[in-house]
């Protein structure tokens, strides 16, 4: 008898606390809680930084985050165009963006072309949180160096290349507000192409749990040599590339002796696991125009090389994904044409929205005559 009381009150206790504590019995860890900032309201907020992040003629830095209704993260670098020595720094706002207050306005103002529109059913991002990486400093989102410019005629002015100071200040807010997004989307238009790859390596360390899928939105890499070896260095742009990973290391990796593709084929071999990728247009009027100022050829020439620095990649990294549509309009992913430009049937928005939702997407591409303007 005393034996079925004892046994009798062991079952009521233990009835008891679970009733009272109910995960206390549980087996195995504990559920990671998932950091997201909820405290953004549901427009565009404009998160100011601190320290040594400026705008290239001095104007304070910013950065935009709009909330999203999943654990899914769009990490979108602007773009702007460059400048690298004095006569191309000089030429106040006509071939670079030197301030933010421009993209502040169309921010505010409910910018909703491509993917910033919210209320298009098409678009795969319209419910993840959307990060937006200004761009003022003429550098493609890498430089950390401060230059005084003497141009041939007038004076000496000062450019303070902290593209990179500003996009670490942006990526450090991500790291602290994000623990653990199940997916991230790393894009930018034009220059932001650039620091789309550029930091792509530096989201991935911080995020070993996480799905990425890097596409760079018309920033193909096509530069003449002496641009490389005379004018990239006015950037100091090394604290971008990723080290740690094999071929980028300082003794193995010159980038003024390289191309966009070692960078590329690298991190993509690197971070296997994720998907990398580019978005072109077969005569893009723009790079073309870049191409030029930097000493290139024609539109049959930059065409080529795209080609050529594009198959080299695909090569390279089998985890690498391009999209090449027909004529010559620059960037897509912030314009109405995201769900318009299609190459064989194919929709760039549709191979968007494949790619980040796991599926395997091939390798698009017009050819010949279908590629003209």
């Amino acid at each position: 008898m005393l034996q079925k009381r004892f046994w009798f009150v062991v079952w009521l206790m233990m009835g008891l606390t679970l009733w009272l504590f109910p995960t206390a019995c549980t087996t195995g860890p504990a559920q990671e809680e998932i950091k997201l900032p909820t405290f953004l309201s549901d427009e565009y907020n404009e998160i100011p930084t601190e320290g040594r992040t400026l705008c290239s003629r001095g104007g304070k830095y910013a950065f935009f985050v709009r909330k999203g209704t999943v654990n899914k993260v769009v990490i979108d670098f602007e773009g702007g165009g460059a400048c690298w020595n004095a006569f191309t720094c000089s030429i106040k706002d006509a071939i670079f963006k030197d301030n933010i207050d421009n993209v502040r306005k169309l921010l505010k103002d409910g910018y909703d072309k491509g993917i910033y529109n919210t209320k298009d059913e098409r678009n795969p991002f319209k419910d993840w949180y959307h990060v937006f990486i200004p761009y003022c400093t003429g550098d493609l989102h890498w430089g950390d160096n401060d230059v005084e410019y003497t141009p041939e005629s007038g004076e000496k002015f000062t450019m303070h290349h902290r593209g990179a100071v500003n996009a670490r200040a942006a990526l450090d807010w991500v790291f602290n507000n994000f623990s653990k997004p199940e997916t991230i989307f790393i894009t930018g238009c034009s220059a932001g192409s650039y620091g789309s790859i550029g930091w792509s390596a530096h989201i991935a360390e911080n995020y070993k749990n996480s799905k990425l899928y890097q596409v760079g939105d018309c920033g193909a890499g096509i530069v003449t040599r002496s641009f490389m070896k005379e004018s990239f260095p006015s950037w100091k742009a090394e604290k971008v590339i990723p080290s740690w990973v094999p071929g980028l290391a300082p003794n193995e990796f010159d980038i003024t002796e390289q191309d966009l593709g070692v960078l590329y084929v690298n991190v993509a071999k690197h971070y296997s696991n994720h998907i990398f990728g580019q978005y072109n247009t077969a005569f893009d009027e723009n790079q073309l125009f870049y191409f030029n100022a930097m000493g290139g050829g024609n539109e049959e020439e930059w065409n080529k090389q795209m080609l050529a620095m594009i198959n080299k990649i695909k090569e390279g990294a089998p985890n690498f994904r391009s999209f090449i549509a027909k004529g010559k309009k620059h960037c897509v992913v912030p314009y109405d044409e995201f769900y318009t430009y299609e190459v064989n049937g194919t929709k760039f928005h549709q191979w968007v929205g494949d790619l980040v939702n796991g599926k395997d997407v091939s390798n698009m591409a017009c050819e010949g005559d279908a590629c003209k303007p």
